[in-house]
């Protein structure tokens, strides 16, 4: 009977300890969501980044930014170091979708949501918000195919090349104007890594070989712009259809003044809500792992008074 009382006890003292250091860190404490991008805030990402910011303030929570600089092994200590912290919730934009998965598989253990979006991860548990990227290639490519001339030579920019985004982008591309117009000819197509001054570069010694380009496909709105600059440096912007991704307000401002043919947005307004419905279902208690895949939408000078309308609408309701 006395063995049995102290068994007992020592029963309910190894639960209460149990009980007390949880499984590691006890996240309800934590009102922070962690923003581990792959870069610094600039172009896309910053949109989402502030949106994503502001709707996770209006539900109490805090936001840090990490920047991984392009570096998956600095990404991947960031990301731990958000798990040790007890993170309300991690929301990643993978540098690299195979190195980080061990960091990811640490979160699932770890109970913190992770929320990946714009750029591939390729394992553990996660909720994802992604756009459907070969849509906008095929909205670029559709137009291109539309406004050509006949026997029409176009170059490529392209993103990085060992992210599915980019790839989807271009396939899309591929299919909606190169398998459409077998007249057009394509000159080059180069990996420009989302980088405006690359893809400057590139457009440059681009217009010193080929004394014909009709038109500039570019993977991103900075790639386009880069493009742009030096387009307009050797005097050979008239004529030449450019398009971009990502609705940014300097292409927006391009498209405007005829300078660039086409922008197909990338909704972050859509992203960052997708993202805060995920971080919302955390907090209750639920892991999410579901995905969501947010529309693009084709921007040009015709439509775009329309489209500031619509936006100018959207955020006065905000």
């Amino acid at each position: 009977m006395k063995i049995s009382l102290k068994l007992a006890v020592l029963f309910c003292v190894v639960l209460m300890i149990f009980n007390l250091s949880g499984c590691g860190v006890q996240r309800s404490h934590n009102r922070t969501v962690y923003f581990a991008a792959h870069d610094e805030v600039k172009d896309y990402t910053s949109l989402l980044y502030e949106d994503v910011k502001r709707r996770c303030q209006d539900m109490g929570l805090q936001v840090e930014y990490m920047d991984a600089k392009r570096d998956s092994s600095l990404q991947t200590e960031q990301v731990n170091k958000a798990v040790d912290q007890g993170a309300a919730a991690i929301v990643l934009l993978a540098v690299d979708g195979t190195a980080l998965i061990p960091a990811v598989e640490r979160a699932n253990k770890a109970g913190v949501p992770v929320i990946a979006t714009n750029r591939d991860l390729n394992g553990g548990r996660f909720a994802q918000v992604m756009s459907d990227e070969k849509q906008a290639g095929r909205l670029q490519g559709a137009y291109m195919a539309k406004h050509l001339p006949q026997g029409a030579k176009v170059v490529y920019l392209m993103g990085q090349s060992s992210l599915g985004v980019a790839v989807q982008r271009w396939e899309g591309f591929m299919e909606a104007c190169l398998g459409q117009r077998p007249d057009v000819q394509l000159l080059m197509m180069q990996d420009c890594a989302w980088n405006e001054a690359d893809a400057y570069r590139t457009m440059s010694m681009w217009l010193k070989i080929f004394p014909q380009i009709d038109g500039v496909i570019a993977g991103n709105d900075a790639m386009a712009l880069g493009a742009l600059r030096a387009m307009k440096e050797a005097g050979r912007d008239q004529g030449v259809l450019l398009s971009g991704v990502d609705g940014l307000e300097p292409a927006l401002k391009a498209v405007e003044a005829g300078e660039m043919a086409q922008t197909v947005k990338q909704d972050g307004e859509k992203a960052a809500e997708e993202i805060a419905i995920f971080i919302k279902e955390a907090l209750s208690g639920r892991i999410p792992t579901e995905g969501v895949k947010v529309p693009f939408e084709e921007i040009t000078r015709e439509n775009l008074a329309e489209y500031r309308q619509a936006r100018s609408a959207g955020t006065g309701q905000q």
